[in-house]
């Protein structure tokens, strides 16, 4: 009793901190009684982030002023603003120590609601923080190298493999390279014949007229049994034993109902889920877009009994800063990535935008980049392994 006394102290002294600030007056108030339940563990997600590595930090680069000083080589971005709008962010470490960033890219004077023209691209850097030069299309020759929610991973038998949704129906592109070429292994099959694949999490699969499936925020593992597990927008996790392109079995409901400590309005809000596998735990975090705000579950299995694992971020908590106190302040943070090194996440990627996704129209001084931010997952792996 007095340990679990001493963390509840531990977990409220730091609900208490400025690091919960108020949401900005133009979005929905946040319920108070999520915060206290920061976490099953020692501390939620958020506390693990860890200052960016010194820069060079400036004010006279692109975006809106609530941003702040920042370093431009930090991830991937168009400095001078004159081609591209970059999204997602992907990051895998080749056999030759360099990393490679799998992103996505549209005229920036299309403004942001034309991502739907996206074009996935691979960039590399000898850092794992940047400055990532963008290498060009990744399948030039196939749809023009069309390809948006672009995610990456290695497989069990050492090919690497890039997949798609969104704009393409789960596609999947496979090379024994991290450089390329890149050639179509095809597309992912669902079985829909337990539950219903749905659209959100707001969306009731006992309810929801059966339909072909559409790939839509697909973030996808090689599990530690050698079976694959999608997580899709809905929330629903899919299992396959057959391989990368399935079929994957859908297990079930969205994931995040009824899950104590997440809200349970306004789902439909829910997207950008991000999966993982680290220190004994399936890792999921989801993003609510409209209150900017994202979530932390856990699973032993991944399959089922996920639980609320504290806030994952927000922009407005300052969790984006330097060592020299500065911070970062993004209107948007959006399709979270980890990066993994010796079974531990490192970093964090995030698409960002200075401003709303609407005030972005293209030559106007606003655009999006993929930013690289450090995380103490040995820490957070650590501080669960006593969890049951």
């Amino acid at each position: 009793m007095l340990v679990r006394s001493a963390r509840l102290i531990g977990l409220l002294a730091f609900v208490a901190s400025p690091v919960f600030s108020t949401p900005p007056s133009n979005q929905p108030a946040q319920d108070p009684s999520l915060d206290a339940k920061a976490a099953l563990g020692l501390k939620p997600f958020i506390s693990y982030f860890k200052p960016m590595p010194a820069a060079q930090l400036s004010d006279s680069v692109w975006g809106a002023a609530e941003v702040g000083r920042r370093d431009p080589l930090n991830g991937l971005e168009d400095a001078t603003l004159a081609k591209w709008n970059y999204w997602d962010g992907q990051i895998l470490q080749g056999s030759d120590g360099k990393y490679r960033m799998f992103a996505s890219r549209w005229g920036q004077a299309l403004g942001h609601m034309a991502w739907g023209q996206s074009l996935a691209v691979s960039a590399i850097s000898d850092s794992l923080y940047g400055p990532y030069r963008d290498t060009g299309l990744i399948w030039p020759k196939d749809e023009g190298g069309k390809g948006h929610n672009v995610i990456a991973l290695k497989l069990p038998d050492g090919r690497y493999a890039v997949v798609v949704s969104e704009t393409r129906n789960g596609d999947v592109f496979v090379s024994k390279s991290i450089d390329g070429p890149w050639q179509k292994l095809g597309s992912i099959s669902v079985d829909q014949s337990a539950f219903t694949s749905v659209k959100t999490p707001g969306d009731l699969p006992s309810s929801a007229p059966k339909a072909p499936w559409k790939a839509s925020n697909v973030s996808l593992i090689a599990r530690p049994d050698g079976r694959f597990e999608i997580i899709q927008r809905s929330g629903q996790i899919l299992i396959s034993n057959a391989g990368i392109l399935g079929p994957y079995k859908v297990m079930g409901d969205s994931i995040y109902r009824g899950v104590s400590g997440i809200p349970q309005t306004d789902m439909r809000a829910y997207e950008d889920p991000v999966i993982w596998y680290s220190g004994g735990w399936y890792h999921v975090i989801v993003n609510h877009w409209r209150s900017r705000r994202a979530y932390h579950l856990i699973s032993r299995d991944g399959i089922a009994g996920w639980r609320f694992q504290g806030m994952a971020y927000e922009p407005n908590t300052k969790f984006i800063r330097y060592a020299d106190g500065t911070n970062n302040t993004w209107n948007k943070l959006e399709r979270p990535a980890v990066v993994i090194e010796d079974g531990h996440v490192i970093a964090m990627t995030f698409a960002v935008i200075d401003t709303s996704k609407e005030s972005q129209t293209g030559d106007n001084g606003h655009g999006s980049k993929v930013i690289v931010v450090p995380f103490d997952g040995a820490s957070m792996d650590h501080d669960l392994m006593a969890l049951r």
